[in-house]
């Protein structure tokens, strides 16, 4: 099997990196233009990936039409996962147009170079990696079907929602072998410190109150299902290997979610717990001040689950193993 990753030198991508070369005898190409949320090369350091029989990595913007170098270079990959993507919502408020660029320009280009693959016999299955945020905000007791309608309230969800429509587009038109998975807020090792799991250590670490978003009371936090990356990269190589073993899921959308969901107040709180400190912390309305923000996403994962996967880590098991893991590698803490 030959996966090409994009955005696999990033905080997901190279959690999929590792889980692949760990769980399976797959080649591996990685595609990152290396922007600041990558780090460089730094994560694929870390989990000892340069290796040349199974990894080829490659620096370029998929924003930008490939080049016959790269594409002759990429080979005839079996699977592109599409993780690479601008994924921070303040970023996305402050100035849209590179989420625009990345998310529905980058998407089409990688969807071509697909197409392109198709048509030489190569590809198996184009994966787009979405998020819960298109479908806008999750009353209470409302967790989004699949096929429920998009109503994204910020330029990022904007733009994922536009590479959704776009990978819509193409497998009606095209025929194109392609599959869509949403998830909600993931977590773990060597995420980048503007996240809240890692703002929250920061916090505890030097002793200072951590902003909570609430609504505009400012007395309910704001609701998440947590899931770890880990647990992410296992559900994408179940899918994998449901299509090598002849399952007809060429065309479906799955959500991939954690088991629970959980407030952010009460995440710090647990985070404080584990790191045996007391936690400072003020609840704000930045919805109010913020439009974009969203009080609570949900998705309904039962599609998936009726495949047969399930998480194979619980969410107290991650985040106990994220937070120590931080604790005794803090340079990933003060990333710029």
């Amino acid at each position: 099997m030959r996966v090409l990753i994009t955005g696999g030198a990033g905080f997901v991508g190279h959690h999929f990196v590792e889980h692949f070369l760990k769980l399976t005898d797959a080649n591996l190409v990685v595609l990152d233009k290396l922007t600041y949320a990558s780090s460089g090369f730094d994560r694929i350091r870390d989990i000892q990936a340069f290796d040349e029989r199974r990894v080829l990595i490659l620096a370029a913007d998929f924003a930008q039409p490939l080049s016959d170098g790269v594409k002759r270079e990429i080979g005839g990959v079996e699977y592109i996962l599409h993780l690479g993507a601008e994924s921070h919502v303040d970023n996305s408020i402050a100035n849209p147009e590179p989420f625009v660029e990345s998310n529905v320009l980058g998407t089409m280009r990688m969807l071509n170079f697909a197409r392109e693959l198709a048509s030489r016999g190569t590809l198996r299955a184009f994966f787009y990696f979405g998020t819960d945020e298109v479908f806008g905000p999750a009353p209470e007791g409302v967790a989004y079907k699949e096929s429920d309608r998009h109503l994204p309230k910020n330029p990022y969800a904007a733009a994922k929602s536009g590479g959704e429509m776009l990978v819509h587009a193409y497998r009606n038109t095209y025929g194109l072998p392609a599959i869509i998975t949403r998830t909600m807020n993931i977590f773990g090792e060597r995420q980048h410190p503007e996240k809240f799991i890692p703002k929250v250590i920061n916090s505890l670490r030097e002793r200072k109150a951590m902003p909570i978003h609430a609504d505009a009371t400012r007395t309910r936090a704001g609701v998440r299902a947590y899931i770890h990356a880990r647990n992410v990269a296992d559900a994408y190589l179940f899918l994998l290997r449901k299509i090598e073993d002849g399952t007809p899921i060429i065309g479906e959308d799955f959500h991939i979610i954690g088991e629970r969901e959980v407030d952010n107040l009460s995440l710090a709180r647990e985070i404080a717990r584990i790191m045996d400190r007391e936690l400072l912390y003020e609840m704000v309305d930045f919805h109010s001040s913020r439009p974009g923000h969203d009080l609570r996403y949900a998705l309904d994962g039962s599609k998936i689950a009726a495949l047969g996967w399930h998480l194979p880590k619980t969410f107290e098991y991650g985040l106990e193993k994220t937070v120590r893991w931080f604790l005794a590698n803090d340079r990933w803490l003060n990333l710029s």
